[in-house]
């Protein structure tokens, strides 16, 4: 069922914030840092996947994704909704039920036998496609599977996350060269936000983050 009401903007991302502490979906540690895949170094970590297991935050969090997209793309914007291997699916299968569409999922890479295919389920050329995912960092992963879907024939010319970094000028900028518009509820800086007014974790902790969210490239080497 399509949601039918919406908060303002600020209250959705204090809201989605809040909800990521209070699942413990938050890891912040200046102590011992976080690896990122690139080999950065930060005091943050995010695990989205956790919404999975709790069915009143996930259904609230799909609400507010759901009705963004709509507000943002158009009520009649998409005819499938795609979602990246595989922290994506659920969250692509939950918003696709709400738009009433059909749902496909998008593969990393050629599973190696049999069709050797990236798309799992339908897709069919001329398709208007909602790439969904947990996160984005830096945008990166996300232009693969888009990549993935236009090579159907089918356009892809947004993608729907819970939760975007917001820490590197460069993401949004790279998205839109590609042709993308990124939708998303929330960043580093609303978690931070809430977790000093909620005081989720001690102050020097906190103002750790605030350092590595304000130079995220530079603060491992102060470390």
């Amino acid at each position: 069922m399509i949601p039918s009401t919406y908060p303002d903007r600020a209250t959705v991302a204090r809201l989605t914030a809040r909800m990521l502490l209070d699942i413990k979906a938050v890891h912040f540690n200046a102590a011992e840092p976080f690896t990122f895949a690139s080999g950065l170094k930060a005091p943050t970590y995010i695990d989205c996947r956790k919404l999975i297991s709790f069915p009143r935050i996930r259904s609230a969090l799909m609400d507010f994704l759901t009705c963004r997209v709509m507000e943002d793309a158009g009520f009649e914007a998409f005819d499938n909704i795609a979602g990246g291997e595989t922290a994506g699916i659920p969250f692509a299968a939950l918003v696709a039920e709400r738009m009433a569409l059909p749902m496909t999922y998008v593969r990393k890479k050629p599973k190696g036998y049999g069709r050797n295919a990236r798309i799992e389920g339908a897709m069919s050329e001329g398709q208007r496609v909602l790439l969904v995912e947990d996160l984005t960092t830096d945008g990166g992963s996300k232009l693969s599977f888009v990549d993935a879907i236009r090579d159907t024939g089918a356009d892809c010319a947004h993608t729907a996350v819970i939760f975007y970094y917001g820490i590197f000028p460069e993401t949004e900028p790279r998205l839109t060269e590609h042709g993308v518009t990124l939708h998303y509820l929330c960043t580093w800086w609303d978690v931070l936000a809430e977790a000093r007014r909620g005081e989720d974790f001690d102050t020097a902790t906190l103002d750790a983050v605030e350092a590595f969210l304000r130079a995220p490239r530079d603060w491992g080497a102060t470390q």
